[in-house]
């Protein structure tokens, strides 16, 4: 067992309220229960020694070779050992909560099989609950063993005898060709009732109702472009990361992971943005997944109107994945961090910066979901005709701009842009379903910032918009004008800066966000490139009529993915995936690519 395998190496399985790394060894390394945001219960990625695994699999000293893939359109993962005396799998999912309702259970299965020779599979379980601050009890009998912390059971129901080592639980099970063995492990609340004791063709048939239930899901997608695989293994992802009762999408599975290995550029992303789960919205409607593009609007009008009447802003950048907005940053201390990556925050002190763009993706959120005939009811319209008359006094502000740098308040020109969005769409809104809307304001003030935009934030000696006025420095989350309709594609303005940005910002079709040398953001070292950026850049090459060079753009960042099809934040000096993992922004940003490629390509071939 490695003591710190690459980010990369793990699948990603989960129930729609929280979720669970396996790396390509067969250990689960990291779980939060009961949700996405809650304490970790294995939380080894952050601290091998502290922070809990439960590991299931052949020993690895001698002559093993391990892969790993997703059951086809499924969230369901194999992870394959083969060895000279034989070839095992350990097939790994939860139970999906499909119906909306929030509970407190949770069930990890995980099923062992040999499909050629014989296996000996060890198991080692080792729950640290509260981040690996808690104590627990543990308790065995037979096949079954319960950990007790103060405010969480895990039960452990295994169809192989399973035995007690101090507070962890250990066994073993040798397996010919065709033999099967399994688990359960159940988290509930401290006291809640243990599962029934599971049979091998129980857990058969509850992996088949899994595999049905992905497969299902996926049959919605109206996506027939080129790269259905990657697409469809993204629109997976995203449904893996959104929190069923609320429509809450999380940024990513994980927290604490580094955009610099040893450095401390490591957060909590556990949350719901309202820039990442507003521009998911479009790209569940491209692939045709509706209820879950409108479960989301659901909640971003549920913040909206939270905030009626009440002075200060209308939104925070950030909540927690039932809406509550209380999601105040601490350092565990006791954790080391991925490979010495320290601190490792719990929480996001982010949660109180100023970022004006957030406007802009909500509106473009709503109106998005206009396109599917979803008409704003009275009360809903009536809280973001609020916001957008509170906007009109109080957009031209410093902010801390969408990278939540911690270098001070700039005027950034994607907050600008992402203003200008919010007036037009709310403008669209207002006169597509006839709502009451002070529009001769909201329009002079689409005009003053487009205005603004274009004095402000041009660069005479980049020939480009740039990352705030009065600089130089550019920055890639400008990629995002021609898909808004700020600019036109092939607009002079934009090409040229689209130009500066491959000079400046691009290597080898990897997209970094802006240069910290250049822009100091307050944080000691450096990052790799950012894969949403990358991938915007593609979308934004598309559309320039840049066709030959979008493509190739595109293939290239597919082989950046990991083994199973996953991206985290960032792509490393040497190809390898760092940050928060998987992370939802980058695969929202591939659909988006991939569906406006496709679309740019059918145009040029069919002419």
């Amino acid at each position: 067992m490695d003591r710190y395998p690459p980010i990369a190496e793990h699948g990603l399985v989960g129930d729609l309220q929280t979720a669970a790394l396996i790396s390509s060894q067969g250990v689960l390394d990291w779980f939060a229960s009961p949700r996405f945001d809650s304490p970790s219960v294995f939380a080894a990625l952050l601290d091998h020694d502290r922070g809990g695994y439960c590991r299931l699999g052949p020993d690895l000293s001698g002559d093993v070779t391990c892969r790993q893939l997703y059951y086809p359109d499924t969230a369901v993962l194999v992870t394959r050992f083969m060895s000279p005396d034989g070839v095992g799998e350990v097939i790994d999912w939860m139970l999906p909560h499909d119906t909306g309702l929030a509970t407190d259970r949770h069930t990890v299965v995980r099923l062992a099989r040999t499909v050629r020779g014989t296996v000996r599979f060890e198991f080692e379980c080792s729950p640290r609950f509260d981040y690996g601050r808690a104590d627990h009890e543990a308790r065995v009998d037979g096949g079954d063993a319960e950990f007790r912390g103060p405010d969480l059971t895990v039960h452990l129901r295994s169809t192989f005898p399973l035995q007690q080592q101090g507070k962890d639980v250990v066994g073993a099970v040798t397996l010919n060709a065709g033999e099967q063995a399994g688990l359960v492990l159940t988290t509930c609340a401290a006291g809640g009732e243990a599962p029934q004791q599971p049979t091998v063709d129980s857990l058969t048939e509850q992996m088949w109702k899994s595999v049905n239930f992905w497969q299902l899901w996926v049959r919605q997608s109206n996506y027939r472009g080129r790269w259905t695989d990657m697409v469809h293994r993204s629109a997976i992802t995203l449904k893996l990361l959104t929190y069923a009762p609320s429509g809450g999408l999380v940024a990513a599975a994980t927290m604490g992971l580094p955009e610099q290995v040893g450095g401390e550029r490591n957060w909590d992303y556990r949350f719901t943005w309202i820039r990442d789960a507003s521009l998911s919205v479009r790209a569940l409607l491209d692939l045709g997944f509706t209820d879950e593009a409108l479960a989301f609007t659901g909640w971003l009008g549920n913040r909206l109107r939270e905030r009626l009447d009440m002075p200060g802003e209308r939104l925070q950048i950030m909540y927690r994945v039932d809406g509550d907005p209380k999601l105040s940053e601490e350092i565990l201390e006791h954790f080391e961090g991925y490979r010495g990556s320290y601190p490792v925050r719990a929480g996001n002190a982010a949660m109180d910066q100023l970022q004006l763009d957030i406007y802009g993706e909500a509106l473009y959120a709503l109106a998005e979901a206009r396109r599917f005939g979803v008409q704003p009811g009275y009360h809903g319209w009536q809280a973001a005709a609020q916001t957008l008359d509170w906007l009109a006094d109080n957009w031209d502000r410093p902010d801390e701009g969408i990278w939540e740098t911690r270098g001070g308040r700039q005027d950034f020109t994607f907050s600008r842009v992402m203003t200008w969005v919010a007036f037009d769409r709310g403008l669209r809104l207002a006169e597509d379903f006839a709502r009451p809307a002070d529009i001769p304001r909201w329009r002079d003030t689409r005009d003053a910032v487009l205005k603004q935009i274009m004095e402000r934030g041009w660069s005479e000696k980049e020939q480009a918009l740039v990352q705030h006025y009065g600089s130089d420095t550019l920055d890639a989350s400008l990629l995002v004008i021609p898909r808004v309709g700020l600019l036109a594609p092939r607009d002079p303005v934009w090409l040229s800066t689209l130009d500066a940005m491959d000079r400046k910002l691009v290597s080898d079709s990897l997209v970094y966000r802006y240069d910290p040398a250049a822009s100091p953001d307050g944080l000691r070292g450096s990052e790799g490139t950012f894969s949403l950026c990358s991938f915007l850049y593609v979308d934004a090459l598309a559309r320039a009529g840049r066709l030959r060079q979008a493509r190739y753009a595109f293939e290239k960042m597919l082989t950046y993915a990991n083994h199973v099809g996953l991206f985290a934040e960032e792509i490393g000096p040497s190809g390898e995936q760092l940050g928060n993992f998987p992370q939802a922004f980058t695969h929202l940003s591939l659909i988006m690519a991939a569906t406006t490629l496709d679309e740019a390509l059918d145009r040029a071939y069919r002419h």
